[in-house]
C-alpha cells in the first residue's frame, strides 16, 4: 500500500489515478491527524507526502508529520512534494531521514520512477519482514523469522478473548507485544491498563487491584478504583506474574476465573469483562514443580502461550532496531541524523546483549550522544559495549536459568556502578523484584 498524504482533493485524486493505475493499493489522507491514524494501523511501503498544509504555510506541520511518521515506520521510504520555492525545507525534510522529494508541478514518468526505485530499495531491505495488511505493530521492530512467527500468532489470536502468557527474558518486548494483541483486538477501544506485579506488595495486592471503599482500613481516607474496574471492556496486562506470593496467586484466580471480586469494605460482588495478558521472565513450570506458583492458576493464564526468544537468538533484529532507535533518539532531541557504517552494525551484530532490545537502546543513546559525528563507526561502539555484553554465546553455554539470571544481575550492577535503580531499568524490573531477586540468590 503506498500513502498519499495531501490537504488538496484534486492532488490526492490525480497521485491515486496514477497509481492504481500502475497496480498499487493506495490509500489517501487529507490531514497530518489523518495519516498518523493510517501509518499506526498499517505499515505503508512508500509514504507521498506534501509538506504545506492549511494549518501552516512555512512547512513546520509538514517537518512534525514526518518526524511522527519517522519514529513510527522508520523504515517506510518518504518521498516529499514541495513547491519550487520550498526546496530549502525538502532539504530539511531529508536531513530528517525522506528518500527523495519533487517539485509541484511534476512529471508523472520521473514520479513513478523515483517511487519504483524507492519500492525496490526498500523490497531488499524488508525483504524477510512479513507484515500482516491492517496489522498494527504498535512500534516493533525487526526482520527476523522468530519475530514474524511471533506477531503471525499474536495476528491469530488477538481477535478472541483468550488469557495469553509471554515469556522471554527481560527486555525482549514483551510489553510492546501485549499491547498489539490490544491493539489488534476488538477491544482496542477500550482500555489497555498495564500492572506490574513486581512492584505491587502483597498488603497493597487487593486495594491496588480491586480497589477499596474509604474506611475500609486505617489509611482509606478516600474510595480507589481498582485496576481491573479500570480496564472493565479492555485488557489488563499484568507483567512480572511470576512475582506474586502463593496468597496473592489465589486472589487473582479468583478474578480470573469468574470475573468478578470484591472492592475491599464492600462485600457486594462486581463483574468485569477483561482480557487478561500476562508476561514473566521466570520459568513458570519450573516454578509450579517447586511449588511456588500455583498450577491451577497457570493453566488459567497460558491458554495461548508466545515465547520471545532473546536478541542474540535473533541477530537478523540488531541492525533495524539499532536504526529505529538512533532514528527516534535524534528526532525526539533534535540531534543531527546518524548513519551507521557497516563495521558498525557489523559490530552490534556480534554482541552477546544480555539485557536485550533495552541495553542495545541503551547503548546505541549512549554512543550518538558521546560520538554522533553523523557516521557511527565500530570503533565508537566499543568503548559503549561492556566485555558482558561482547561475550560469544559459547560462553553461557550449558548454564542453568538461574545460573544466567545471576550473570545478567551481577554484569548489569558492573555496568551500573551499584546504582539499583538503573540496574533495575537495565533489567526491566521493578526496584522490588529486584531485591527479591539479591535476596534470593545471596547477591550484595
Amino acid at each position: 500500500m503506498i500513502l498519499v498524504i495531501d490537504d488538496n482533493e484534486a492532488i490526492r485524486s490525480s497521485l491515486s489515478f496514477m497509481l492504481r493505475r500502475a497496480k498499487h493499493d493506495v490509500e489517501v489522507a487529507a490531514s497530518p491527524a489523518e495519516a498518523i491514524e493510517v501509518v499506526r494501523a498499517r505499515e505503508p511501503r512508500l509514504i507521498l507526502m506534501d509538506m504545506n498544509y492549511s494549518l501552516s504555510t512555512d512547512g513546520d506541520e509538514g517537518l512534525l508529520l514526518l518526524k511522527q511518521v519517522k519514529i513510527f515506520r522508520p523504515a517506510v521510504p518518504v518521498i516529499l512534494m514541495t513547491a519550487w520555492g520550498s526546496i530549502e525545507l525538502a532539504v530539511k525534510g531529508m536531513r530528517l531521514g525522506a528518500f527523495d522529494f519533487i517539485t509541484k508541478p511534476w512529471n508523472n514518468a520521473a514520479l513513478m520512477q523515483r517511487i519504483e526505485t524507492a519500492l525496490e530499495l526498500a523490497g531488499k531491505e524488508s525483504a524477510c519482514e512479513v507484515v500482516p495488511d491492517g496489522f498494527d505493530r504498535c512500534g516493533i521492530v525487526g526482520r527476523s523469522k522468530a519475530l514474524a512467527d511471533v506477531l503471525a500468532t499474536v495476528e491469530r489470536v488477538a481477535k478472541t478473548n483468550a488469557s495469553v502468557l509471554i515469556t522471554g527474558e527481560s527486555g525482549t518486548g514483551k510489553e510492546l507485544i501485549a499491547e498489539a494483541l490490544h491493539r489488534n483486538s476488538r477491544r482496542c477501544g477500550k482500555p489497555f491498563v498495564k500492572v506490574n506485579l513486581g512492584g505491587v506488595s502483597q498488603s497493597l495486592f487487593e486495594s491496588e487491584m480491586f480497589g477499596h471503599k474509604r474506611g475500609a482500613f486505617t489509611d482509606a481516607s478516600a474510595d480507589r478504583v481498582g485496576r481491573f474496574e479500570l480496564a472493565d471492556g479492555g485488557t489488563i496486562f499484568l507483567d512480572e506474574v511470576g512475582e506474586l506470593d502463593m496468597s496473592c496467586q489465589v486472589k487473582l484466580l479468583r478474578v480470573l476465573q469468574d470475573q468478578t471480586f470484591e472492592v475491599l469494605g464492600d462485600s457486594k460482588p462486581r463483574r468485569v469483562d477483561v482480557r487478561v495478558v500476562c508476561a514473566t521472565n521466570r520459568d513458570l513450570q519450573e516454578m509450579v514443580r517447586e511449588g511456588t506458583f500455583r498450577e491451577d492458576l497457570y493453566y488459567r493464564i497460558n491458554l495461548i502461550p508466545l515465547h520471545l526468544p532473546p536478541l542474540r537468538e535473533r541477530r537478523e533484529d540488531i541492525a533495524p532496531l539499532a536504526t529505529h532507535f538512533a532514528t527516534q533518539y535524534t528526532t525526539q532531541n533534535s540531534l543531527q541524523p546518524v548513519r551507521f557504517a557497516p563495521d558498525a552494525l557489523d559490530f552490534l551484530a556480534r554482541q552477546h546483549f544480555s539485557g536485550n532490545i533495552r541495553e542495545l537502546k541503551n547503548v546505541v543513546e549512549r554512543t550518538i550522544l558521546i560520538n554522533g559525528n553523523g557516521l557511527l563507526q565500530a570503533a565508537d561502539f566499543e568503548g559503549q559495549c561492556s566485555a558482558a555484553t561482547a561475550s560469544a554465546d559459547s560462553n553461557t553455554a550449558g548454564l542453568t536459568l538461574d545460573e544466567l539470571e545471576i550473570n545478567s544481575i551481577k554484569n548489569a550492577m558492573e555496568r551500573c556502578g551499584g546504582n539499583m535503580t538503573q540496574v533495575a531499568q537495565t533489567l526491566g524490573i521493578s526496584r522490588q523484584a529486584l531485591y527479591r531477586r539479591l535476596e534470593k540468590y545471596g547477591l550484595k
